[in-house]
């Protein structure tokens, strides 16, 4: 279930994604002005890959934390 969540939202970036870009060039900005614009905005939006990669790595790492926890939680009401 959870793989199937990440897969609709990259999916969903993915569209966002391509949506912006479509715009952008059906845009009535000159060819030169909205190749300036892209270029600029792909590092910013590098960025929030970037960051979001992080989010998701910091997410799974507590998610295991959590599951280890549980575990030894459970061990011990066993042993009591």
């Amino acid at each position: 279930m959870s793989s199937d969540r990440t897969t609709n939202v990259l999916w969903f970036a993915a569209g966002v994604s391509l949506g912006a870009a479509i715009g952008l060039l059906a845009a009535p900005a000159s060819g030169a002005e909205t190749r300036r614009y892209l270029a600029d905005h792909a590092g910013s939006a590098r960025d929030y890959v970037d960051r979001g990669r992080e989010l998701y790595e910091r997410g799974r790492e507590l998610a295991d934390e959590a599951a280890n926890m549980y575990e030894e939680g459970r061990h011990l009401m066993e042993d009591v």
